[in-house]
């Protein structure tokens, strides 16, 4: 058997593409759209006019044979820059749950409708975290009844930290249909535009990544069509019938949504790591002090050195999870979170020493590995903390319930 990890000639040719968009379009509107703390719509288009923001090009590169497609454009978008890179792409984390979940039907009718078109692109949300139930997917509160008289859905919460939320053409939502059975007991729903009920709460204003929309959606009293809850509702009656028998049932919606697009968020970790790394290189070859470049002293080369090996390493482990998720292996050692774990805590390293390596000029907004350090901290955080991906390893690798 023949093993290699030479990427192909069409991964290249997509990488390349996405990089040059990233240096040309992405870099030099980073700073602008980061003080202005708004969604970048006139890069959202230019990218939709190339083809980088279209539902054909987030199915083609998730098809991609190596599972490295979405991975390395991942990556050269948030090399870019995080902030505008997530409001770009954003939407597939929306569009990623209902592929996964959703009938075909659903999938054909509502996935067009979160990109929009090249003259209008629009964006979609993923709401599942709420002021109570971050980590703790198990403790939602917003909950969703069937009305039988009238074939519909209603549903009453409210979500947060939701990417695109408020702003967005179409919303997933996850809810509680029987709190009595937790997370077995969710589901998620479409939400389409202008329903009424449906509101932005509060819009956060960021550490970092301030280029992507984060804010509340309200829902009060919000009656959808009862064909709007994802995958359909006698599938899911039928998954509540088994689980209430005491069979096993398939993992619940929102937490599958998250173990596929770990991998994601690695790459988005890499190439902010990569980004700042890079910088910091050229600038300690350019450098001098006490009469030399600094890069010939030890203490800026070893850093450099580790810089280097720990970004290099965290795409390894990036590049595992998604080419098993693309060839059907199961991360019987979550893998998946080992990487987002790894790249999430190599691109804070290595963002911290990007600034540690420029000194005073890196703690200023001159120069970009400040905002790189601060976009870098989300990927500890979102779609799972630090904390939670060790607890899920944790729980793989001892076969014990850890707390």
């Amino acid at each position: 058997m023949s093993f290699s990890m030479e990427l192909s000639p069409d991964l290249i040719h997509v990488r390349d593409w996405v990089h040059d968009f990233a240096a040309d379009v992405i870099r030099p509107a980073a700073a602008e759209w980061d003080e202005r703390e708004e969604t970048p719509w006139p890069i959202i288009q230019e990218a939709a006019k190339v083809g980088i923001y279209s539902m054909e090009f987030f199915a083609e590169q998730s098809a991609e044979p190596s599972g490295l497609g979405m991975l390395t454009a991942f990556e050269e978008m948030f090399w870019g820059d995080a902030g505008i890179a997530l409001a770009i792409l954003g939407t597939g984390l929306a569009a990623a749950s209902l592929a996964a979940n959703g009938t075909p039907e659903q999938v054909g009718e509502w996935v067009p409708q979160m990109f929009g078109t090249v003259n209008e692109p629009k964006v979609a949300a993923f709401c599942s975290s709420e002021p109570g139930a971050g980590s703790d997917v198990g403790a939602i509160l917003t909950r969703a009844r069937y009305d039988e008289a009238t074939d519909e859905w209603v549903l009453n919460g409210t979500k947060t930290w939701a990417t695109n939320g408020g702003i967005a053409e179409v919303h997933v939502v996850v809810a509680s249909v029987y709190p009595e059975l937790g997370t077995r007991g969710q589901a998620t729903f479409i939400i389409p535009p202008d329903t009424p009920g449906f509101s932005q709460g509060q819009k956060f204003r960021k550490h970092g990544i301030r280029a992507s929309h984060t804010a509340e959606v309200v829902l009060e009293d919000v009656r959808i069509p009862g064909r709007l809850i994802v995958g359909g509702r006698e599938k899911f009656e039928e998954r509540i019938a088994r689980i209430r028998e005491g069979k096993s049932a398939k993992s619940q919606a929102a937490l599958a949504t998250f173990e596929r697009t770990r991998p994601t968020v690695g790459a988005m970790a890499v190439g902010v790591a990569r980004a700042a790394y890079e910088y910091a290189l050229d600038y300690a070859l350019q450098r001098e002090q006490f009469g030399r470049k600094i890069a010939e002293f030890q203490a800026i080369a070893f850093k450099l050195a580790d810089m280097k090996a720990r970004i290099d390493a965290a795409r390894l482990l990036v590049w595992r999870a998604g080419w098993m998720a693309r060839n059907g292996k199961s991360f019987d050692n979550a893998e998946g979170s080992m990487a987002k774990l790894v790249a999430a805590e190599t691109a804070v390293y290595v963002t911290d020493e990007a600034i540690q390596i420029l000194g005073g000029n890196g703690y200023t907004r001159d120069y970009p590995v400040e905002r790189m350090h601060r976009d870098a901290k989300i990927f500890t955080i979102f779609e799972g903390t630090s904390e939670i991906q060790r607890l899920v390893i944790g729980r793989a690798v001892t076969g014990l319930p850890l707390r």
